[in-house]
């Protein structure tokens, strides 16, 4: 981000009128550079769009919706996409965010998708064609157009004039009160389907919670967090709270775990200014903060960091004075709050009332004031959440009373509550609840849930529950769990397991982690896992391999030497994750990968291939002018003579057609390329 604010600075400096933050791939780049930008010059417009793919997200899986949510969020003045597709596939993205947007929409598309032709990159779409796509776009959202790659100033100058025939952008209402992650993202209101925070992911109550937290250490955390969205939570709350430890720390510490483990928005729980400050700034969506009271403290310190990095608010009905007695006392409090936000954009959609429920046993008029604040809170159309577990403390059967006490809340509008999800009653009965509130239109929610409950007498459990819980597998199965999730800190501990069963350190890689890894590949080619959780998956597998080849080599002794082979991004390109990524995914496959970075000149790669014996070359290129350089590498090995080379290529902009006009092998993603090198190496 420093980088961002530095060049930001200077450009201002400079006597720019504004940024343009462009062909961005990863959402937590995008909001570094909005970040380092708004920093740097808070008065200056910010454009900023990102690269999607045909299947309608990022190369590493942001979800346009999401992308949209977080940016506006953080304050982009204008939202949209650039290259990588042609104006029909970016029309069918601008109309997904559409709804959602707060902000312009900007259109800026390639002239088609490109091609090689006799060494040339073209892109079919003349200046006519390109400019036919204006009305369509236009009604997709977008009120802001230009060009990217394959575009002239004649193309630019047609679709000038086809948009000036669109009229003017239609008023709309959009869509708010959504949380976001990178890839999932979640409405917060009225008529939406009843919203479970997991309430698991704090040390209160929990010693074994407190003890890892002291330690430094994040196991619990992670399963936490599969067990509850498993389970059905929608949105993850994070506390770290607690005596002994550096909150900030330990909250930054773990939300980079979670990060790598959830893809479900979080709650970010804490009274602390610093750790609030570092808890937004890290997380790479719109989360919700829990929360904003009108004690001073936390209006003039904690709103103006939650307003900078845009995050939804649970308004807490609370004074330095202490807790209303009433209903109606609280609702002024509300107010008082909203007042406040609205001073920062806070509207009612953005925030979210705590119905600050008491313990009964102290006060038995409690529950009666909170399901009066929440029946005149969703009368305004506000959402409301509440944390169970007070209204219960000091009585027996608190479960009983936390149902019974939540099944009212709903019936006076409750839609959100702080929660166990693995309560199977409690989620059973917020189920009900959402058809018998009319939440759930047609029922799908419900019947999905309860599809095999006439016969088995039980609901459907959520997909992958069993799976997540790793305490209930067997140990074979909790280290395939450990791949296929991606957990790098917790796969080597359970190895250890195996180990000290008497399992075969041979056998854990051929019966385990073979077949694990296999499946993320599948995932990946199926668009079930995207390269985030492709790059997780094989960096547990990198670990659990290099944990175990030191065994191996004591029980197979010296020799059984690796297949060697190179990797490079090709003269002229600068982009090296997809490389980095196929070389983590081939030493995972045994295979010993010599790889010479980016910018490397054809000399080099040929000089490295004859002096280390190596067959096959692996050949990068993400940008369309410098695809050609993967022709100069081919070429002058055919002039040197190197005819038994054989080479892979592989990148966004190339294909197989490229690939059989330079001589080469085409690999579409990391998985193929594995396969492909070991049917060119007869190693199947």
């Amino acid at each position: 981000m420093e980088i961002f604010r530095e060049t930001a600075a200077a450009m201002a400096e400079g006597g720019v009128d504004g940024f343009a933050i462009e062909t961005m791939m990863d959402l937590q780049e995008a909001r570094a550079a909005l970040l380092g930008v708004r920093e740097a010059a808070p008065d200056l417009p910010v454009l900023v769009t990102m690269t999607f793919e045909p299947s309608g997200r990022t190369l590493t899986g942001v979800h346009p919706v999401c992308a949209l949510n977080a940016l506006q969020a953080l304050g982009a003045d204008a939202f949209g996409c650039n290259c990588s597709t042609g104006p029909a596939e970016m029309a069918e993205i601008l109309a997904e965010i559409k709804p959602f947007a707060k902000i312009p929409l900007i259109a800026k598309p390639n002239a088609g998708l490109p091609r090689m032709e006799q060494g040339r990159t073209i892109f079919p779409m003349g200046p006519e064609e390109f400019a036919s796509y204006a009305d369509r776009l236009f009604e997709s959202g977008a009120s802001i157009f230009g060009g990217c790659c394959g575009t002239t100033p004649e193309h630019i100058r047609c679709l000038s004039n086809a948009v000036k025939k669109c009229g003017k952008p239609e008023k709309r209402k959009p869509v708010s009160g959504v949380v976001s992650s990178v890839s999932e993202y979640r409405r917060l209101s009225v008529d939406q389907l009843f919203t479970v925070i997991g309430e698991r992911i704090n040390p209160t109550g929990k010693k074994a919670l407190q003890a890892e937290l002291r330690a430094g250490k994040t196991d619990l955390i992670f399963d936490f967090a599969l067990q509850q969205t498993s389970a059905g939570a929608s949105i993850l709350d994070v506390n770290m709270g607690l005596s002994g430890i550096q909150e900030s720390e330990m909250m930054r510490k773990a939300l980079c775990r979670l990060l790598h483990c959830t893809a479900a928005p979080l709650c970010i729980d804490s009274t602390d200014p610093d750790t609030v400050e570092q808890a937004l700034r890290l997380y790479p969506g719109r989360a919700l903060l829990n929360s904003i009271s009108a004690e001073e403290k936390r209006l003039k310190q904690i709103l103006p960091i939650a307003a900078k990095y845009g995050a939804m608010l649970i308004l807490l009905p609370l004074t330095d004075d202490g807790i209303p007695a009433t209903a109606e006392e609280r609702m002024k409090v509300v107010d008082l709050i909203l007042k406040e936000a609205a001073q920062y954009g806070y509207t009612v959609e953005d925030v979210c009332v705590d119905a600050l429920i008491m313990t009964v046993s102290a006060n038995p008029e409690a529950a009666k004031v909170s399901l009066e604040l929440i029946r005149r809170c969703t009368e305004r159309g506000m959402n409301t959440v509440c944390g169970l577990s007070n209204v219960s403390f000091g009585l027996p059967s608190r479960p009983l009373l936390n149902q019974t006490f939540l099944g009212m809340a709903m019936g006076h509008g409750l839609n959100m509550a702080i929660a166990n999800p693995l309560s199977e009653e409690l989620m059973n009965m917020i189920a009900a609840g959402d058809v018998l509130s009319g939440r759930d239109r047609q029922m799908k929610n419900f019947l999905s849930k309860f599809a095999n409950s006439a016969q088995t007498g039980k609901p459907e459990q959520g997909h992958g529950r069993s799976s997540s819980a790793m305490r209930n597998l067997t140990p074979d199965e909790q280290v395939f769990q450990c791949v296929l999730l991606g957990d790098a800190e917790g796969i080597v501990k359970r190895i250890d397991a195996l180990l000290a069963a008497g399992r075969d350190p041979s056998d854990i890689i051929s019966d385990i982690l073979i077949p694990a890894i296999t499946e993320v590949g599948k995932k990946y080619e199926s668009k079930e896992y995207f390269l985030p959780q492709l790059i997780m998956s094989a960096e547990a597998m990198e670990k659990a391999s290099k944990y175990l080849e030191p065994l191996l080599l004591k029980e197979k002794g010296p020799g059984g030497q690796k297949t060697k082979m190179i990797l490079a991004t090709v003269k002229g390109d600068i982009h090296d994750i997809g490389k980095n990524i196929v070389g983590v995914m081939f030493r995972n496959y045994d295979f010993d990968v010599i790889d010479l970075g980016k910018d490397v000149p054809p000399e080099r790669i040929l000089d490295t291939a004859v002096r280390e014996n190596v067959t096959l070359i692996g050949l990068s290129a993400l940008m369309t002018t410098t695809m050609n350089s993967m022709r100069d590498v081919i070429n002058l090995a055919k002039a040197r003579g190197l005819t038994h080379l054989k080479f892979m290529i592989g990148g966004a902009v190339v294909d197989q057609n490229f690939a059989d006009e330079i001589g080469a092998y085409y690999a579409p993603d990391p998985m193929s390329a594995v396969r492909l090198a070991k049917k060119l190496l007869n190693l199947e």
